[in-house]
């Protein structure tokens, strides 16, 4: 019997099968989770669809979670479907190509504030409307990078969601603490995925991390899905409001070699 047996999942962030959430997703269906999915738009219902079918979802719903009105309506499926359920998984970032090449100084204010509603607000709208319908004991989970508190060229504007998705976990905690909800964030290393692929100079990044890493290596999906499986589980009980690194120790490092 898995860790998670009895316990049933929210998603949200899949974009395809080489994602993070998906990674993490597959890791809580074996370790025997219920899942429960959402995608955002018709695009990307033709991607979230078919593994939910894989991952034997109870239901996949369409979520803008720029929309109040649709997180609304996607919390209003979670309690018809689950009643009740303990795990979200926050996997949602998104800023402008353009936002995510060259000088940060150049950003617009409607690339910060579609970075920012997205990645960060997403995560503060999501918690509000899933708090009543969370148990005891419950885990909200979401996805950071180092990008938050040291500069990575091009990273720019992501970074600055990234940190406020990061003080966002450490309030969250202390409000839904009182319900016996735990809050933490995964700070994940570079991984090659579809959202990676838009920040310019992404390859160097992976071969600086495998060199100067203490681990020499680079993270791979299915290490970020073992710590979200022990974030997800009573294993962690006690532990919230906290950024756990999973990036082969890179966090530790002061300067390459």
């Amino acid at each position: 019997m898995g860790i998670l047996e009895g316990k049933k999942a929210l998603i949200f962030g899949i974009a395809n099968n080489k994602s993070i959430a998906y990674g993490i997703a597959k890791r809580f269906k074996e370790e025997g989770a219920e899942l429960g999915f959402s995608y955002a738009g018709e695009k990307m219902e033709k991607r979230v669809t078919p593994i939910s079918e894989e991952l034997g979802g109870k239901f996949c719903v369409s979520c803008d979670v720029n929309k109040d009105e649709e997180i609304e309506s996607t919390f209003k499926t979670v309690k018809e479907e689950f009643g009740t359920f303990d795990i979200l998984l926050h996997s949602i970032a998104f800023a402008p190509a353009d936002a995510l090449k060259g000088r940060y100084i150049e950003t617009t204010r409607d690339a910060y504030n579609t970075a920012l509603e997205t990645s960060a607000y997403s995560l503060v709208a999501l918690c509000r409307a899933a708090e009543p319908l969370m148990n005891k004991g419950g885990s909200v989970i979401n996805l950071t990078y180092y990008g938050s508190e040291k500069v990575i060229p091009n990273y720019n504007v992501m970074g600055v969601a990234k940190s406020a998705l990061e003080c966002s976990t450490r309030y969250l905690a202390y409000d839904m603490g009182e319900n016996g909800i735990r809050v933490n964030s995964i700070s994940a290393g570079p991984i090659k995925t579809l959202a990676a692929s838009g920040i310019g100079g992404f390859k160097n990044i992976l071969d600086f991390i495998e060199r100067n890493s203490p681990l020499r290596s680079n993270v791979t999906i299915d290490d970020v899905a073992g710590t979200a499986v022990y974030l997800g589980s009573e294993l962690s009980n006690k532990t919230t409001g906290e950024i756990i690194y999973v990036d082969g120790g890179y966090n530790v490092m002061g300067i390459g070699l």
